[in-house]
């Protein structure tokens, strides 16, 4: 396997991935910028793959416990190396576990997943790329987000970022258990609709759902909007 180095935050954070299969865009950046929780806390990226969001959360907030789990041992090794690679070996743990294998109950302040995005009865997943990054497997959406919940301690918070289209299977899935659902759309241009959206729910409160203004990714031209950039290379937190 080749392997290369790519560096994230206009530079700021060196992440190890293989050369050929799935590979970080910019999805696990906005999950992390995401991600606002109180000092010290204890947060789990549930599925990290090589680690991409868990790391740009942890560079941006240096007080932070992170833990990544994943099923891939090829993915976690990179995300451990990468960890050192940025000095943050000594504050995260990464952990080989399947989903549907149950996840520890209320371990963690914070979960923060990007799940794979395909039902397998409604697409097919690219070929060059990780197939299980993409396409769900023995856990669905609803047993994904059933074990982040159960693994929120009281209060927590869970942070999903997917397709737009799924949205209302989110909140049908996590409607019930979360409050303070915040609803948070990605659009790839003014005027274009959202394909991706950012939600977020917490334990323990039941003020109602917002839907917030949203972000705007790029210009006409192709290129990342300032407020885009500002958080893409600048580190910025969403929000």
């Amino acid at each position: 396997m080749t392997v290369t180095e790519d560096l994230l935050l206009g530079g700021r954070l060196r992440l190890l991935q293989p050369e050929d299969g799935y590979r970080a865009a910019i999805d696990p950046v906005l999950l992390a910028a995401s991600v606002a929780i109180p000092e010290g806390a204890r947060v789990l990226d549930l599925g990290c793959g090589t680690g991409a969001a868990l790391l740009c959360l942890g560079w941006r907030r240096p007080d932070l416990r992170l833990v990544g789990l994943d099923a891939d041992e090829t993915a976690l090794a990179l995300a451990e190396r990468s960890a050192a690679l940025n000095d943050m070996a000594g504050r995260s743990t990464f952990l080989r576990q399947a989903v549907e294998d149950g996840l520890p109950r209320q371990a963690f302040d914070a979960v923060m997943t990007n799940p794979p995005y395909l039902d397998p009865g409604r697409g097919t997943a690219p070929a060059n790329v990780r197939r299980d990054a993409h396409m769900e497997g023995r856990a669905d959406l609803a047993r994904w987000l059933d074990e982040a919940i159960r693994a929120l301690r009281p209060k927590g918070s869970l942070h999903i970022i997917h397709r737009a289209d799924r949205l209302p299977e989110i909140l049908a899935l996590i409607a019930p258990r979360l409050g303070a659902i915040e609803i948070l759309p990605l659009w790839p241009k003014a005027g274009a609709e959202a394909r991706r959206v950012i939600v977020t729910g917490r334990l323990d409160r039941r003020t109602p759902a917002r839907l917030l203004p949203g972000l705007v990714l790029h210009e006409a031209d192709g290129r990342f909007t300032p407020a885009a950039e500002a958080i893409l290379r600048g580190g910025q937190r969403l929000g």
